[in-house]
Formats: structure tokens, sequence, C-alpha cells
């Protein structure tokens, strides 16, 4: 245990009888390790632990949130009386709590442990990568590969009577290489992570495949000539394509944005949102995937949410102040980057689920087109769901074939009109790993999709 529950329970009764109708106490450890190899050497090794305490106390809707580094009860009394008088309640009133037998997860992920200090196996991991892409090229500018380990402990008590306790150990490599040729540089990168052990990462990832991987999306747009400019349909790939579904869709079914009505979908429950052929999910239950959790930053079992069945918007997100303020049941979706932070309705690991068409198809029904094989970073509007994201390799499609790579091809659109626009979904449904910037912080999420057909999207361009 982070905090005895003795102490626990005194501090949140003294919430109550400062009149909270709501309180909560989200303790957290945070022990993790950085390393990362430059010029094929070791670059950087770090290591640091965090702890700390969150206080969340709700008046109704009203939230009031600080937080602690020290876990007394008197530090933790005092942190109650600072945040129940920003509400101006003083009264003291008689409370009686207890603690009731946690709430058993909707799904059991596999023994999650804390992972080895030892990085002398990582690193070592880190230096073959290193290798394999220096033998496939004499172009090569730098390779920088990155290690995250981290090992998060949380454990949760609230004023209904729930305590859980969840364990997270996250392992992330990336991998970065940049190419040069007659004054042009252009660069390749892969990050994939999992929740697990380092051998469970190693039997994933083979070392001389993501070294390709990275070195042929660098290379793909070294001296590709620019992308033409227009509307056209477009084939994304599987797996990081679904960084758009996420960002320019996934943020406007979070009661975050919906409860505030700054979601185009706040009131479109029940109603065709997508092509048909669109099904989206987003959950916790995938074991060993990088945006997992057994249980949410709120302590509520961790599920899978159908957000889009068949076109139709199925359900939002919804954390504990989202479930207030909008009347939806809570989907297990409260997440926060640390102590620091309040939680608030986030993804975890979402996706447009598989469907029966295949690539090879999706290429042949395209005249003149493009196949974005690998997505970039971008901007979006949060409200609207307008985005603009860079393709760091993509191909002319041409007469139903692809033919050779375009450089500085951007896609621009909102989430609500792609989502029309979709009209072949593969088969080859793959996930991936990535972070998550929003209100309460950022958090390690999962994104993907199969590859799929768009039929018509403004490409930016130079050409």
């Amino acid at each position: 245990m982070l905090l005895s529950s003795d102490i626990a329970l005194k501090v949140l009764t003294r919430a109550k009888e400062r009149g909270a109708s709501f309180a909560e106490l989200y303790i957290e450890r945070d022990d993790r390790q950085v390393a990362s190899i430059l010029s094929s050497k070791v670059h950087q090794l770090t290591s640091g632990i965090d702890f700390g305490i969150g206080v969340r106390l709700l008046f109704g809707s009203e939230v009031f949130y600080g937080y602690t580094n020290t876990p007394t009860l008197a530090e933790l009394n005092d942190l109650v009386d600072r945040l129940a008088l920003q509400k101006g309640k003083t009264t003291s009133l008689t409370q009686s709590l207890s603690l009731k037998n946690p709430p058993a997860p909707s799904h059991v992920l596999a023994a999650l442990k804390k992972p080895s200090a030892n990085l002398h196996a990582p690193i070592e991991y880190m230096t073959m990568i290193d290798k394999e892409v220096r033998k496939l090229g004499s172009n090569l500018s730098q390779v920088q590969i990155g290690l995250l380990n981290r090992f998060q402990e949380v454990e949760i008590f609230n004023s209904e009577g729930l305590h859980v306790i969840d364990q997270r150990p996250y392992l992330r490599f990336t991998v970065q290489a940049i190419v040069e040729a007659d004054g042009e540089q252009s660069t390749g990168y892969e990050g994939p992570g999992i929740m697990g052990q380092f051998e469970d990462y190693q039997k994933k990832y083979d070392p001389k495949a993501l070294a390709e991987k990275v070195y042929k999306q660098a290379m793909a747009t070294l001296k590709a000539p620019y992308c033409p400019a227009g509307k056209m349909p477009v084939v994304m790939a599987n797996a990081f394509g679904g960084v758009i579904f996420h960002e320019a869709c996934g943020h406007l079914l979070e009661t975050t944005s919906v409860q505030k009505k700054a979601s185009v979908f706040h009131d479109k429950m029940g109603e065709m949102i997508a092509n048909p052929v669109v099904n989206a999910v987003d959950e916790g239950l995938l074991p060993g995937m990088w945006g997992s959790v057994s249980f949410d930053d709120e302590g509520t079992p961790t599920q899978k949410t159908q957000l889009i069945k068949n076109g139709v918007l199925n359900s939002f997100l919804v954390d504990r102040v989202g479930a207030l303020k909008t009347g939806y049941a809570p989907t297990g979706s409260g997440r926060r980057q640390s102590y620091r932070f309040a939680p608030a309705s986030r993804m975890r690991n979402t996706y447009i689920e598989a469907g029966k068409d295949q690539f090879s198809e999706m290429i042949a029904s395209i005249d003149k087109g493009l196949y974005c094989a690998s997505m970039g970073g971008g901007s979006v509007s949060p409200g609207t769901g307008e985005f603009n994201f860079a393709a760091t390799e993509s191909y002319l499609i041409e007469k139903g074939k692809i033919t050779h790579a375009v450089k500085g091809a951007t896609l621009i659109g909102t989430g609500p009109e792609v989502l029309k626009q979709i009209s072949m979904v593969g088969s080859d449904l793959e996930l991936s790993a990535g972070m998550c910037g929003s209100v309460s912080g950022s958090i390690p999420t999962t994104v993907g999709q199969p590859a799929l057909k768009i039929n018509e999207i403004l490409v930016g361009g130079r050409a």
C-alpha cells in the first residue's frame, strides 16, 4: 500500500464533514528510467522516483483539486480544508465512512510485475537496432535510439468506500534515422510501446525489422518530387494512420468536450455520423497494449466502449464528472498524467475495427490519388475536429497502381466529414503507441486502424 487505509479514511471523513458531496485520494509512485543512444554511444542514462497524492473534492458537479508530496494526516487534512474554503464550505458534519471490498476489474490483464532496473539488456537491444540501421546505407546522417522504462503504482480511495490498487509497467523504444543526400535531409521514425516486460518487447519487435522500417520511411521521400495539391481519394495505411481518428474524432467524443457542448457530436447520440462501414472502439481490455489499464484513474474497472457501430454514434467516453453533467454512465475513461492533475475523460486504446476489404482493391479502385503509408504530426481544432496532418511517407496512385513516392503531402479536413467519406475498410488492423495531451496532461494511448479508403479529402502539396 502507498497510503494507510486509516489515514485515507480520516482524510475522506474530514472532506465529507467540510460539505463535499464526494472526495477522492489518488496516490501515485512513478519510478522511471530514461536512456538514449546517439552516434552509436550511450548519450543519456537517468532515473528518478516521483511520489505524490492528489485530493479531489466535488460539491455537486463543481471540482476542487490540489496535491501534495507529503503523505501525513496533518498535511492531507490541511489540503482538504484549503480546498473546502475555496468553495466557502466550513460547516462541520458528523460522518462515518468505511472501505468496501474492491471492485473486480472487468478483465484480467497478464500479471504485471515491476520491470528490472538493470538496463544492460535493453541497452544491448538499442545497440543492435543502431547497428542494423547503419548497415542499410552510407547516406545516414544520424541515428538516435531512445528508451523509457517506467513503473507506475496507483492507489485510489474515495468517499463511496472504494479502494483499488493498480500497477502499470510501461516500456517504449523510439528509433529515429536521418538520411542526407545533395544537401537534403529526410527522417524516419518508429516508437512502439507496450505495457509489460522487456522480454515481451523482444518477442514482439525484431531489431532488424524496426531498423528496416525506419530506414525505408526516411529514404522514401529523400529525393522524391513534391506532392500535387487538390481534392482526391486517399488510401491510408493501418496502425498509426489511426492518429487522425484519435485526434479529429476521438477527442470530440470525450465528455470533457461534450459536457460543454464544445463538440459537434454533443447532440448526435444514436444518429448516423459516419459511413456504415465504420465501426470504432475505445478500450482498455487489450493485454500488453500501451494504453491498457485494469482500472482508470478514478478506480472504475475499464471496459470495451463501442463508440461508433455501423456508422451510428453509440457511446461517449465518460468520466465521473462527465457522467454528472451529461447523464451518461461512466465508461472507465477517467485518466490523468499524474497526481498533479485532476482526471478527465480520455482515450485508452482507440481504433477503427477491421472490415472486409482488401488493400489491393482499394488501390485498384483509384485512378488518381494518394497512398499515405505513414503519418506524422499535425494540428487539430478541439471544437470542430478540423485537422491538418503531415504524411511522412506517401506515394502517388495512378490508374489503380502505386507508382512513386512524393514528399510534402498534408491531409486537411474535419473529423466529422472524413468519417462520412470512408468507403472501404481493410482487414489488416494494427495498433500503434503514442502519447496524448489534453486537460489532464500527457498519457499513454494507442491508436489504430486497418487500411482504409477515403473517397475525397483535401491534400496540401507544393506541386
